[in-house]
C-alpha cells in the first residue's frame, strides 16, 4: 500500500516508568454496577497478604441515610455476635450494627506480565507494568459466624440434655495411612492443588497497611510515579530520573531492550512453562560447549553429526572441537549420537513406573545400546529376561533411542544408520568400537547369568515356585520351573518346561 493512502495522522510519544512496577495492583469490582463506584467511599480497615497477593477492604456504610435499616442492621450485628460477648472476641461490627461491607480479592489472571496501566498526558503517553490484577468481591463473613455460633449452642445443649451418655464413647474405626516418598513431579503437582494453595492462603497473617484518599498529597505523590522521565509530569522535581531515562534512548536498540525487559525474570517466566529438563535458547547460549552437547543429545535421542551442527547456537565453532568434545557426552551408535545413560539417568533418581533405581537402569540402558550395534532389531520381552528389569522400565528405556515396528513388534533405533560418518572421523569410530568391544565381557555375564545357571543342559533356572491349596488339602504345591535358553547369534529363546 502507497503511503500516501495511509498517512500518519499524529505520533504520541511512549515512556516506560517502572518506578511502581513492583507495586502496582489493579482492582477490579465485577459484581458492582457501572453507576457504582467506591471513589467517595471512606475506608475503615484495609489489609494485605503479599505472597499470596491478597488484598481485604472494608468499606464503611452510610448508617444515618433515609435508605438506611437501622433494625435489620441491628439484627446482622447481633446474629454475627449473638447477645453475650466475649471480651476476648474480636467484634465484627463494634458500633452494634452493621456499619460496614467487606471485600476480599481473587486472582482472574495469573500472568499479567503483557498488561500496563498507561496514563495519557498532554500528548504523551506513560506506561506502567502492573505487579497484579485482583477481583473485589463482597464477604458476608457474619453470616458464617452466626452459623458456626448456632451449631455450637446446639451442641452444648446436646451435651447437657445427655447427661450420663457422655461418658460411654462409641467406637470408631481408624484408618492408618502412611506418607508415600513423593518425587520432583509429584511434589510440584501437589503444591499446584487447590487445597495446598488454601492451605498457604490460611496460614499467611493479614498485613494492616495505610489507606490514603484520593485528594490527599501522599495520593497524588504516588500518582506521578506513573510518569516517566522527560514527559509533562516526568521532570527531575518528580522522580528524579530524567537524565537516566534520556540517556536509555542513547543505547543500541538491543542494549535498549535488554534495559527494558529484564533477562532474570524471562527466564524463570519461561522455565515455568516449559516441561522439565527442557531448555530455552536464551540459556543454551549461556552454557559452554560441552553442557550444549549434552542438552542436544540427551533432548534429540538419537542425532547425527551434522544435526548437532545446525543445533549449536554458536555456527562459528569448528567441527574439530565439537568432535573432541562429543565422546565426552555421547556414544556413537551406528552412525549416529545418543547420550551417555548417566545424563539420561542421574545419580539418586529412580525410574517413574516401579521406582528402579538409577543405576540399574543405566546397565539396562547400556547393554540396550550394545546390542543395538551388533544387530538392527531388538524385542523387548528378551530385554526383560537379560536386563531383569520390569518390562515397563524396558519401554522406557526403548522409547528413548528406538521406535517400535508395528509389522513384528521390534525394536529399530530412531535413525537408520549413517554410513556417510566420513574417513576424517575413522578415529573416533575405532575408539567408540574399541569401548563396546572392552564392555562385550561384562554383558556376556548378563547373557549367561540369565541363563540356566550355567551348568550345561541339565541345569534348569527356577523362574518362580507358587503353592496353591486344594480343596481338603492343605500342603499340596505345584511348581512350575522353567529354563531360558538365549542365542546370540538368531535373538530366539528357547523356554523348555519340566514339572518339579
Amino acid at each position: 500500500m502507497d503511503d500516501e493512502d495511509d498517512p500518519v495522522v499524529e505520533e504520541i510519544p511512549v515512556h516506560l516508568s517502572k518506578t511502581l512496577a513492583d507495586n502496582l495492583y489493579l482492582l477490579q469490582y465485577p459484581v458492582k454496577s457501572s453507576t457504582a463506584t467506591f471513589d467517595d467511599s471512606r475506608v475503615v480497615n484495609c489489609c494485605v497478604k503479599p505472597i499470596n497477593q491478597q488484598i481485604k477492604i472494608d468499606y464503611a456504610l452510610n448508617t444515618a441515610s433515609t435508605n438506611y435499616d437501622a433494625f435489620k442492621g441491628e439484627q446482622l450485628a447481633l446474629a454475627a455476635d449473638g447477645k453475650q460477648r466475649d471480651k476476648n472476641q474480636k467484634l465484627t461490627f463494634r458500633s452494634g450494627t452493621m456499619d460496614k461491607q467487606s471485600f476480599l480479592s481473587t486472582k482472574p489472571i495469573e500472568d499479567v506480565s503483557r498488561y500496563l496501566v498507561c496514563v495519557l498526558q498532554e500528548g504523551e503517553m506513560h506506561a506502567t507494568p502492573l505487579k497484579g490484577i485482583v477481583s473485589m468481591r463482597q464477604m458476608f463473613s457474619y453470616f458464617d459466624k452466626q452459623d458456626t455460633r448456632t451449631k455450637a449452642e446446639q451442641k452444648a445443649e446436646q451435651d447437657a440434655d445427655g447427661g450420663g451418655g457422655a461418658d460411654e464413647e462409641e467406637l470408631t474405626q481408624v484408618t492408618v495411612k502412611f506418607a508415600r516418598t513423593e518425587n520432583e513431579k509429584v511434589r510440584k503437582a501437589r503444591e499446584k492443588s487447590f487445597n495446598y494453595l488454601s492451605k498457604m492462603e490460611a496460614e499467611e497473617p493479614w498485613c494492616e497497611t495505610f489507606w490514603h484518599e484520593k485528594n490527599t498529597a501522599s495520593a497524588d505523590l504516588e500518582r506521578q510515579k506513573l510518569y516517566g522521565g522527560g514527559g509533562a509530569m516526568g521532570g527531575t522535581g518528580v522522580s528524579g530520573r530524567a537524565g537516566l531515562d534520556t540517556a536509555a534512548l542513547n543505547v543500541r536498540p538491543v542494549e535498549y531492550m535488554d534495559m527494558l525487559i529484564s533477562k532474570e525474570k524471562t527466564d524463570r517466566n519461561i522455565d515455568s512453562l516449559l516441561p522439565g529438563r527442557v531448555v530455552c535458547l536464551h540459556k543454551l547460549k549461556q552454557l559452554t560447549l560441552l553442557e550444549q552437547l549434552k542438552v542436544i543429545l540427551a533432548d534429540a535421542k538419537v542425532i547425527t553429526f551434522g544435526q548437532i551442527l545446525e543445533l549449536l547456537p554458536d555456527r562459528t565453532v569448528s567441527p574439530e572441537k565439537v568432535l573432541r568434545l562429543l565422546p565426552q557426552v555421547g556414544w556413537l551408535i551406528r552412525g549416529n549420537w545418543v547420550a551417555q545413560s548417566e545424563f539420561i539417568y542421574l545419580e539418586g533418581t529412580v525410574s517413574g513406573t516401579n521406582g528402579v533405581p538409577a543405576e540399574q537402569m543405566r546397565k539396562a540402558r547400556d547393554y540396550i545400546l550394545f546390542r543395538f550395534t551388533k544387530c538392527d532389531r531388538l524385542e523387548r520381552h528378551h530385554l526383560a529376561i537379560i536386563t531383569q528389569l520390569p518390562s515397563e522400565e524396558i519401554r522406557e528405556i526403548l522409547g528413548s533411542v528406538a521406535k517400535m515396528n508395528a509389522a513384528d513388534r521390534s525394536w529399530s533405533l530412531l535413525q537408520p544408520p549413517n554410513e556417510s560418518f566420513g574417513v576424517d572421523e575413522q578415529e573416533i569410530s575405532e575408539r567408540q568400537n574399541a569401548f563396546w568391544a572392552a564392555r562385550a565381557d561384562k554383558f556376556g555375564e548378563m547373557e549367561r547369568a540369565s541363563n540356566s545357571g550355567g551348568g550345561g543342559g541339565s541345569g534348569a533356572k527356577r523362574v518362580r515356585k507358587r503353592s496353591m491349596r486344594d480343596s481338603g488339602s492343605i500342603g499340596a504345591t505345584a511348581t512350575v520351573t522353567a529354563a531360558v535358553s538365549i542365542s546370540s547369534a538368531n535373538n530366539h529363546l528357547n523356554w523348555p518346561l519340566s514339572n518339579g
